[in-house]
């Protein structure tokens, strides 16, 4: 996970079905003394961000699109057909169903089955977008329940365990390598190693409280960053990262205001709910070429989306504001994090350039998806939990770039396995 500030230990990330080493991955807080290296951009009263804007567009677009609204446009059309995919699969306890990969760069859906899938489910998706059908040895079934295994086998040799999504076998990873694995699995395994998980806001936001604002926890001294607005029992609530904090701390944001108590925590999802109201929107930032903060913004949530293997993803931290250019890698991981245990429902995404995805202080920050028909608004998909510290560390952006750790590799919750670890029942639209 992201942990409170380098004053405070960091923790490693966790796994959801299958367990992941005590050893790589980092905890995403950080520490009370953090404080941004200069005035963040002028904003509205009550620490609101003054206007909306697009925090994409200055990024480069992969794979030849003309624009990110482009590439969006198709992974959107991607993204529903897997959702309908995958509600079928999820119904049928004999389904071959392997995994998907919605890459837009690749110009068509990848659909990977054991077996022959239903003739109707693959022309339902057809008739959205591109679709191909490829052969898969295991079903996605089958790989969770090897990864249990390897886990039960294997403990703390591994950080984090999942199903490939082209069904091919287990991907595993580990600081130093496993011998056996795939006779400790009884499937083909692959081995990532150097594979580690540590825990990783903006700095004076008020009530209704948006999601990537910077939040402090008054019992322990650790900061973190606060993620999408969530329901429970009819109530707005904030969603964040339990690593950041334990039942019935006090929350308060940089400058000493209250944002009420940690009301619900799931350590098993690395989701909590502090007990102030939420907003639906977040805060976002447009970056320099050096990392540093050049304007910010806030975005319109308008609703939730999981993440499917391929997709483009953007994060918005309080401590290394918004960062894009990543891309999701692996889903339904179970990974472990140092000082902190095991974790499931996690995503591991990797920024392409090699720069900064995350970093300590981001923790229970917003993943967010831009939406094609309009770039100012965001899909909310995940929760910020951990990096991969060891291994992928780069130089730090945003608002502190110095005394943190940053990492171009990270892992997230699900925004939908997040939102059932606190019984949380939809995202808090803007």
């Amino acid at each position: 996970m992201i942990r409170p500030h380098p004053t405070t230990r960091r923790p490693v990330a966790m796994l959801r079905r299958a367990a992941v080493t005590a050893v790589s991955l980092a905890l995403l807080a950080a520490g009370m003394t953090a404080t941004p290296a200069a005035a963040a951009p002028a904003a509205a009263p009550g620490g609101k961000a003054a206007a909306t804007g697009s925090f994409v567009d200055s990024t480069p677009v992969p794979g030849g699109f003309a624009s990110w609204s482009e590439l969006l446009r198709l992974q959107q059309r991607m993204n529903n057909a897997a959702e309908r995919i995958t509600k079928v699969a999820e119904r049928s306890p004999n389904s071959g169903f392997a995994g998907i990969v919605a890459d837009p760069t690749n110009r068509h859906l990848q659909v990977y089955w054991k077996g022959e899938p239903p003739a109707s489910l693959v022309a339902t998706a057809r008739a959205t977008v591109a679709t191909k059908v490829l052969p898969a040895a295991y079903s996605q079934r089958e790989l969770l329940a090897a990864a249990d295994r390897l886990r039960a086998r294997a403990g703390n040799e591994i950080t984090t365990v999942g199903p490939r999504a082209d069904g091919a076998g287990l991907l595993v990873g580990t600081q130093d390598g496993l011998l056996g694995a795939t006779a400790m699995a009884g499937v083909p395994v692959t081995v990532q190693t150097k594979v580690a998980a540590a825990p990783a806001t903006r700095w004076d936001d008020s009530a209704p409280w948006w999601g990537g604002a910077a939040w402090r926890n008054a019992s322990t001294g650790g900061g973190c960053s606060t993620g999408f607005g969530v329901f429970k029992n009819g109530n707005a609530r904030i969603l964040s990262a339990a690593h950041c904090g334990n039942l019935n701390n006090v929350a308060t944001d940089p400058t000493g205001q209250s944002m009420g108590t940690v009301s619900t925590r799931n350590a098993g999802t690395d989701t909590l709910l502090l007990s102030a109201g939420a907003g639906g929107r977040v805060f976002n930032n447009s970056t320099a070429a050096n990392g540093d903060v050049v304007s910010e913004f806030n975005n319109q949530v308008i609703g939730a989306s999981a993440s499917q293997v391929g997709n483009w993803v953007c994060t918005s931290g309080a401590y290394s504001g918004t960062r894009c250019s990543i891309q999701v890698k692996a889903r339904n991981l179970c990974i472990n994090v140092r000082d902190f245990g095991q974790v499931c429902g996690q995503v591991q995404a990797e920024n392409t350039t090699g720069g900064n995805a995350v970093g300590q202080g981001d923790s229970g920050g917003p993943v967010e998806i831009v939406n094609a028909a309009n770039t100012l608004q965001v899909w909310a998909t995940g929760t910020n939990t951990a990096i991969d510290d060891t291994n992928t560390s780069t130089a730090c952006t945003g608002y502190v770039k110095t005394g943190r750790v940053c990492a171009w590799r990270f892992y997230y919750e699900d925004i939908f396995s997040g939102m059932a670890g606190v019984g949380a029942t939809g995202v808090v639209l803007g």
